[in-house]
């Protein structure tokens, strides 16, 4: 029986892609903390990971050895409505900004050790060890 690397690395590879897109935009709501009017925004990572799947793995990539790309995040875009807007119109709440990517960088990490356990047993069973 023999499987495809996409179905060997199931969806650990498409949330790695996406918790690194989260973090891309969280870092950003953090450093626009005092910009007039920006408005704070994240991705629906449930409904992103979903989209993703739901492609079937037809995924668009110029190696086959390559990650798929999180162009599909920016299609799950949000703005994030805070409990008290700022008076310059700034909606980001640093705390919570903080929180959401400590948060994103726990589950990154924990992504990336089941993609390397993941890895790691599919080396072994090439190996036949």
């Amino acid at each position: 029986m023999t499987i495809g690397f996409d179905q060997a690395l199931s969806v650990h590879a498409q949330a790695l892609t996406l918790r690194s897109r989260r973090a891309e935009i969280l870092a950003a709501n953090i450093a626009n903390a005092d910009t007039p009017n920006y408005r704070a925004r994240d991705i629906d990572f449930s409904a992103a990971l979903a989209s993703l799947q739901g492609q079937g793995g037809a995924l668009k990539t110029t190696h086959a050895a390559h990650l798929p790309a999180a162009g599909e995040a920016r299609d799950n875009l949000l703005y994030r409505t805070p409990d008290q807007m700022a008076l310059d119109g700034n909606t980001v709440e640093e705390e919570q900004e903080k929180s959401a990517f400590s948060d994103n960088a726990l589950r990154y990490q924990a992504t990336l050790q089941l993609l390397s356990n993941r890895v790691q047993g599919l080396l072994t069973a090439i190996r036949g060890e």
